[in-house]
């Protein structure tokens, strides 16, 4: 692997939804997710995370350094053990509780080698066997839509039933009803922060920043559903500066990534309906910007 990353960079991610629903709300019933003030559409961070986890796992065979820390089924404790196994540091109970004196920090530094997603995203390790905290180089927004949103809710049917006793009750009518509900279209916009500081503290790499942007690209690829519809990274931006510090304020570098709504008033359902402008020059000294996508 490369060496630790020296460089501070923000991304501008930019994907669309088709006919799915992008990131439900088990709250309300599933429902995608909507400011319920402007009605622009929400996917959460956590989210995001999630599908650049599972491209990371499907991509790198869940083997270090690029395992996976939270996925599916998995029992964290179990994993914050084999880091005290690693490093040779006795356990006490089933609990965890270690003999001696405070070697998370040991236990800590394992779990950044091993983990992929910890030593990108950080976490919190110190349930029940402690492995310290991680607060990540790379923090991601929640995604909001580009304008409004309309949330359909559709009736849907299957032509079978689940148990002998709801076909009796039914009367050999073996039709169910359902709903489903989804985004017609969404163009949603998120912003990344990759810290080199914090990078430091994680053993964050450049060839770790290369895969995360691969996972942003590709991560709708291989995360298909009937549910979700048909999901598509559209823009992919990513500044960086030439120190670890940083040469120009975030919210300046995102402000010249403009994407403008169909200006007639009706609703959008493609991506050409929108207009994207990218101001790229001149970009503050010590300023680049690499258009992934876009």
């Amino acid at each position: 692997m490369s060496g630790t990353l020296q460089n501070r960079h923000e991304f501008v991610l930019l994907f669309d939804v088709r006919d799915g629903n992008p990131n439900g709300d088990p709250d309300a019933g599933n429902l995608p997710r909507v400011d319920p003030e402007t009605g622009e559409g929400l996917v959460t961070d956590v989210c995001l995370k999630r599908k650049v986890r599972n491209f990371v796992g499907l991509a790198r065979g869940e083997s270090p350094p690029f395992e996976i820390y939270v996925k599916e089924r998995a029992i964290l404790n179990k994993q914050h053990e084999r880091a005290y196994e690693a490093k040779g540091i006795p356990l006490d109970g089933p609990e965890g509780k270690r003999k001696g004196g405070d070697r998370s920090d040991e236990a800590r530094s394992w779990m950044c080698e091993t983990f992929y997603d910890v030593r990108t995203f950080g976490a919190v390790m110190s349930t029940g066997v402690n492995a310290g905290q991680v607060r990540g180089p790379v923090q991601i927004t929640f995604a909001r839509s580009v304008g409004p949103v309309v949330s359909l809710e559709h009736s849907i049917t299957r032509m079978a039933v689940a148990t002998k006793e709801e076909a009796e009750k039914q009367q050999g009518d073996n039709r169910t009803m359902g709903r489903k509900n989804t985004v017609p279209y969404g163009l949603y916009r998120a912003h990344g922060f990759v810290s080199a500081a914090l990078a430091q503290q994680t053993g964050f790499s450049d060839d770790d920043l290369e895969l995360l942007v691969e996972s942003l690209v590709n991560m709708f690829e291989h995360d298909r559903s009937a549910a979700r519809g048909e999901m598509s990274t559209r823009g992919l931006f990513v500044f960086r500066h030439d120190n670890a510090l940083g040469r120009a304020p975030a919210h300046a570098l995102f402000d010249r990534i403009r994407v403008t709504p169909p200006e007639d008033g009706r609703p959008a359902r493609r991506f050409s309906d929108f207009r994207v402008d990218v101001d790229d020059a001149p970009l503050p000294e010590g300023v680049t910007m690499r258009r992934v996508i876009g």
